[in-house]
C-alpha cells in the first residue's frame, strides 16, 4: 500500500512539473499524448485507492463541481482600486505627494495594467484553499472550484513559500483562445462572444466547472498579500512568486524616476498591441514595501500606486437624444442617447454629458455627430462635436426647468454644478435611489433585497422610505413578481439581520449629502450617537477634524427636516444601531484628543495598522506629514533621516513604541 501512495505521490508531482512547464514557462518537456496517458494513469490509481485523495491533484484541473450558488466571502485584506493618470504632470503631482510623507529616495516598479477580472487566491502550506472575485472589494464571490481547472494556476507551490498568503491577479483570456472559442460559435451558428475580458469575467461564474476547464484562460499574478513575506520590495515579491510557481509576467521594471516610468508608459503604448492579451495601461507601484505601509490608503486607493492609463479610444457617432436621470439627491443628469457604436470591445448607446455647463460649453445638440471616448475605459462621454456634420435646422440645447419625473420646478445654487429637484420626499427615483443606497453592500448590507425589489416595493405602495422597511411582512412581498417564498423569506430575514449594522455605515446608509463612508467613520466616532450628532451646530461640525463648511451645512440641513427626523426616530424604534455599542466604546479613551501624530518606521510590538487605530481609539489624529502642528512622532526602527531631521528642527517630540504603549496604557 505505501508503495501506491508514493506511485501516486511521484506521478502528481512529475505532472505538476509538465504543467508548470507548458502553462507558466511556455517551454514543454513533454508530448501531450504522454501527458494525457500519465495524467490516465494517476486517475485510474486514485479511483482505485479514494484513501488518498487530494483535492490539489492535477486530475482535478479537469474540473465537474456544480456550484449553484457561488459563497460570498469576505477577503481577509481588502481589494482597493487604483487612482488613475493621464500624463506626466499628473505623475509628477503624485511623486510630489509622497516624497513629503516618505523619507529617503523612491523607486517604482511598472507593470503591465491586465485587463481581465481580478481575483485573490489564497494558499495555506502551499496548497490553494481558496479562489475569491474582487466583488465589492470587501466580499467576493467563491469561485474555487472554477479556478482550479486553471492550469497556469498552481495547485502546489514549490520553494521557500511563507505558510500562508494571498496572492492577488487577473485572470485573463488570450486573443488566439477567444478567437478559436468564436469560431467554434460561428460554425454552432451561436451569438459570438463580444470581448476576452466580458468572457473571461463570465466564466468565473458558470456553475459546471468542467465547462470552465474548456476555456483556455489564463492566471496573471502580481501582488503578494499578507504577513511575514520574506520579501521588501515590490520587484522580489513578483520575483519570489515567479520562483513558487505562479505565471507573473516578466515585463515589470524598476524605476528610479517618473523620466523612467514615462519611457516604460511610451513604450508600451505602442508594444502592447503585439501583446498575446488585452492590456489597458501601466501600474506604478512603490518599490519599497515599507514606504507603501507608511504611504498607506486612502478610502478608495493605495496612495503607494498609480495606474497610468494609455488614451482612450475615440469614436464618433450621432446623438439622437438628450434624457435627463433623477438621483437619490435629487441631482439631475443629462444622458446622451447615441446610435450604437462599437468602443473598447463593447456597444456604447448612451454617454455621460454631466451637466448643463458643458452642454453649453460643447453646444452639444440633438442629432449632432459626436466624438465619444471612454473616460479611464470605463464610462463613455461627449467630448467634442463635430460641427461641420451639423444639421441645418439644428437648434441649441435648452436644458429643462422641470424634473422629468415629477415636474417640481428644478434649482441650482450659486457654485453647483448641477440641477437639483427639491420634491425630496415626493420624487420617485429620489425615493428610491435613498432606499437602493441604504441596502447596498457598503451600507446596510440587506441579503435578499436588491434594486429592482426596491422599485418594485415603492411603485407597489408597500414602502415610501427606508424605516418602511422594517414594517414588511412575508405576506406583502410574496404577491410581488418574481418572488417565491424562500426569497420572501430571506428578504425578511436580511432585513431583521440588519439591525446588527453598527453605526458608522448607518450613517453612511441613512443618505445625508456628502457623507459618504470616511467622513461617516469621522462623525460616528467622534459623536457616538446619532442624538449628539442631530444636536451639532454646524459651527460644532465644522470644528471636527476634515469636516469642513460644505458637509457641515449638508448635516445640519438634513437634520432641520422634519421627515427625517421622523424616520430616524422610527430606525430607532425598530431597534437599528444609531450609537456606538458598549462593545466597540471599550478600549477607546480621550487620552489623545486633539493631538496631531506621525507613525514613522518599522514596530516590533504593534503593526503600524494596529498603532494608528490605538490613536484613533485614543481620540488621535493619524497624520502622514510632520508640521508644527504635530504633537508627537511614534519612531520606531529605520525610521528616515529627513522625517527624524524634520522633527527636531520644528521641536516634535519623537517617542519609543513602548513610550506610546505606556502613554495610553495599553498592555503589551
Amino acid at each position: 500500500m505505501e508503495n501506491i501512495k508514493q506511485h501516486i505521490t511521484n506521478l502528481r508531482n512529475e505532472l505538476r512539473e509538465h504543467n508548470y512547464n507548458y502553462y507558466v514557462l511556455d517551454t514543454p518537456t513533454i508530448s501531450d499524448y504522454d501527458f494525457d496517458v500519465k495524467l490516465k494513469a494517476l486517475q485510474e490509481l486514485e479511483d482505485k485507492h479514494p484513501e488518498f485523495y487530494d483535492a490539489n491533484s492535477p486530475t482535478q484541473r479537469v474540473g465537474g463541481a456544480v456550484t449553484k450558488n457561488f459563497e460570498t466571502v469576505k477577503h481577509e485584506y481588502r481589494m482597493y482600486s487604483l487612482d488613475n493618470s493621464y500624463s506626466k504632470d499628473d505623475l509628477l503631482d503624485w511623486e510630489k505627494r509622497i516624497k513629503k510623507m516618505v523619507d529617503g529616495d523612491v523607486a517604482y516598479t511598472c507593470e503591465l495594467k491586465y485587463d481581465g477580472a481580478s481575483i485573490s487566491l489564497t494558499y495555506e502550506n502551499g496548497q490553494l484553499v481558496k479562489a475569491v472575485t474582487r466583488g465589492d472589494g470587501f466580499q467576493g464571490d467563491d469561485v474555487t472550484a472554477n479556478i482550479k481547472t486553471i492550469k497556469s494556476v498552481p495547485l502546489q507551490l514549490k520553494g521557500d513559500y511563507p505558510p500562508k498568503f494571498d496572492i492577488r491577479g487577473e485572470i485573463i483570456l488570450p486573443f488566439d483562445g477567444f478567437n478559436k472559442m468564436n469560431e467554434e460559435r460561428l460554425a454552432n451558428g451561436e451569438e459570438l462572444y463580444r470581448n476576452p475580458r466580458n468572457t473571461a469575467s463570465g466564466s468565473l461564474k458558470l456553475q459546471d466547472s468542467a465547462e470552465v476547464a474548456k476555456r483556455p484562460l489564463e492566471c496573471l499574478l502580481y501582488n503578494l498579500t499578507g504577513t511575514n513575506l520574506g520579501v521588501t520590495t515590490q520587484f522580489e515579491s513578483l520575483e519570489k512568486a515567479r520562483s513558487w510557481g505562479f505565471k507573473v509576467p516578466d515585463a515589470a521594471v524598476l524605476a528610479t524616476s517618473v523620466d523612467d516610468v514615462v519611457a516604460f508608459v511610451n513604450h508600451w503604448d505602442t508594444k502592447r498591441h503585439e501583446l498575446p492579451y488585452e492590456t489597458d495601461g501601466i501600474v506604478i507601484k512603490v518599490n519599497n514595501l515599507q514606504q507603501q505601509e507608511e504611504l498607506g490608503y486612502t478610502a478608495k486607493a493605495p496612495r503607494w500606486a498609480m495606474a497610468y492609463k494609455f488614451k482612450a479610444e475615440q469614436v464618433t457617432t450621432v446623438l439622437n437624444e438628450i434624457t435627463y436621470q433623477v438621483g437619490r439627491t435629487g441631482a439631475i443628469t443629462p444622458v446622451a442617447n447615441l446610435e450604437p457604436v462599437e468602443l473598447a470591445g463593447t456597444t456604447v448607446k448612451r454617454a455621460s454629458i454631466h451637466n448643463a455647463d458643458q452642454i453649453e460649453k460643447l453646444d452639444i445638440r440633438e442629432r449632432d455627430t459626436v466624438f465619444v471616448e471612454k473616460g479611464g475605459e470605463i464610462i463613455p462621454k461627449i467630448i467634442g462635436v463635430d460641427v461641420a456634420k451639423r444639421p441645418a435646422n439644428s437648434q441649441p440645447t435648452v436644458y429643462i426647468s422641470h424634473c422629468p419625473e415629477c415636474e417640481t420646478e428644478l434649482v441650482r445654487t450659486a457654485g453647483d454644478a448641477k440641477h437639483y429637484c427639491p420634491n425630496y420626499n415626493g420624487c420617485k427615483p429620489q425615493i428610491i435611489g435613498r432606499i437602493q443606497h441604504y441596502i447596498s453592500r457598503k451600507a446596510m448590507d440587506i441579503e435578499g433585497l436588491g434594486g429592482e425589489t426596491v422599485a418594485l416595493l415603492v411603485n407597489e405602495g408597500l414602502i415610501s422610505n427606508y424605516s418602511d422597511l422594517y414594517e414588511l411582512t412575508k405576506a406583502q412581498v410574496i404577491p410581488l413578481e418574481r418572488m417565491a417564498e424562500k426569497s420572501a423569506d430571506n428578504l425578511i430575514n436580511g432585513i431583521k439581520a440588519s439591525v446588527a449594522i453598527p453605526f458608522e455605515r448607518v450613517l453612511y446608509a441613512i443618505g445625508i449629502r456628502y457623507v459618504g463612508e470616511t467622513v461617516a467613520k469621522k462623525l460616528a466616532k467622534h459623536y457616538k450617537s446619532i442624538h449628539n450628532l442631530m444636536e451639532a451646530s454646524q459651527e460644532d461640525l465644522e470644528q471636527v477634524d476634515e469636516i469642513g463648511v460644505k458637509i457641515a451645512e449638508s448635516v445640519t440641513q438634513f437634520f432641520a427636516s422634519e421627515e427625517n427626523i421622523v424616520t430616524i426616530n422610527r430606525l430607532l424604534e425598530f431597534g437599528v444601531q444609531l450609537s456606538i455599542s458598549e462593545e466597540d466604546l471599550k478600549g477607546q479613551t480621550d487620552l489623545l484628543k486633539g493631538q496631531s501624530i506621525v507613525v514613522s518606521g518599522v514596530f516590533e510590538h504593534v503593526s503600524r495598522t494596529e498603532l494608528k487605530k490605538l490613536i484613533e481609539d485614543n481620540g488621535g489624529k493619524v497624520s502622514s506629514s510632520i508640521s508644527s502642528k504635530t504633537n508627537f512622532v511614534v519612531a520606531g526602527d529605520k525610521m528616515g533621516p529627513s522625517k527624524k531631521d524634520k522633527a527636531e528642527r520644528l521641536g516634535v517630540a519623537l517617542i519609543s513604541e513602548i513610550e506610546f504603549l505606556q502613554k495610553i496604557n495599553h498592555t503589551f
